[in-house]
């Protein structure tokens, strides 16, 4: 699939827009897509994907095994996954002092090893393992040894299907029911959970007021790869509209927040930002550019 060239004289207005320094910048699903990892939802809007739920993983182990076993398979080529032209752009843009704050919706940590700082991470992040029983919070890595202890072999063992948005892969049902869960190592429950904010789960308080602080530090919104269908990102858009900042958005398709837009590109974001990154004198190699969705040679699909 091919993503539509961005429009150059809107291209133009947000290189003006950033040059004036001060920008906030927030991050969706569609960043990380050029990386290999798919979202939930294609440029129509529509979800592609249905993840578990918080209710549905506290309901009973079972549900928690069904999410480790498919996890643990899928980790691996998740953690392998790397910064893509984007990152890097929204990297330098930083460094080079056009924007001041990163927000992202994404859990996978590729912002940071892009080299961007202070992120904001609304939903939290697969490189930590919290239990839910005693809070205690563990590497993933270590947790990710620990399942492969219990279960040798089981990783290459498997039928996999698709990797899914979260990392996790799809995996029959008898392959489930054999998979042996990891506890937490100081309670000894097995309500060991990613660090991040599941469906039907609030995003932490404190980390709200952070995000609407770097908000309201800004001079202009700026959003990145997002189609804004849940509340803890179309928030901050609906709160530069009532503070009556410019508010750009640059992602494929249709986004819940185009009305309060002032500047919109429908358009491939890999090729975009590094269009920008040129219009604003950024002469560096941000790495290759795929005009499509997803740009490594990892084995994943969608259903």
């Amino acid at each position: 699939m091919h993503a539509p060239h961005p429009d150059a004289a809107e291209l133009e207005i947000l290189a003006d827009l950033l040059s004036g320094g001060r920008i906030c910048l927030l991050t969706g699903a569609g960043m990380s897509t050029e990386s290999g990892i798919p979202d939930y939802r294609g440029p129509d809007g529509a979800r592609r994907v249905q993840p578990m739920t918080y209710q549905e993983f506290t309901a009973g182990s079972d549900s928690r095994r069904r999410y480790w076993s498919r996890a643990h398979v899928g980790w691996q080529r998740f953690a392998a996954s790397a910064p893509n032209a984007g990152h890097r752009v929204v990297a330098a843009l930083q460094r080079h002092g056009f924007a001041d704050s990163v927000i992202t919706q994404n859990v996978d940590g590729l912002h940071q090893a892009a080299g961007a700082r202070e992120v904001i991470e609304l939903h939290g992040t697969l490189s930590l393992v919290r239990c839910l029983t005693c809070e205690d919070r563990t590497p993933r890595e270590v947790v990710e040894q620990r399942l492969a202890h219990l279960n040798p072999g089981f990783a290459a063992r498997v039928r996999t299907g698709e990797i899914r948005p979260d990392g996790d892969v799809t995996l029959a049902e008898d392959d489930v029911a054999e998979f042996v869960l990891a506890t937490c190592r100081v309670c000894g429950a097995d309500t060991l959970k990613p660090d991040v904010v599941y469906f039907g789960e609030n995003v932490p308080k404190d980390r709200v007021a952070r995000a609407y602080e770097a908000v309201d530090a800004s001079r202009a919104l700026l959003v990145l790869g997002s189609s804004l269908s849940v509340m803890s990102g179309y928030r901050f858009v609906r709160h530069s509209r009532k503070a009556g900042r410019p508010i750009g958005i640059i992602t494929r398709g249709h986004t819940r927040g185009d009305a309060e837009a002032t500047h919109r590109i429908d358009a491939g974001l890999g090729e975009s930002l590094v269009a920008l990154a040129g219009l604003l004198g950024l002469d560096e190699d941000f790495g290759p550019v795929v005009d499509g969705e997803y740009a490594t040679g990892l084995p994943l699909g969608l259903t």
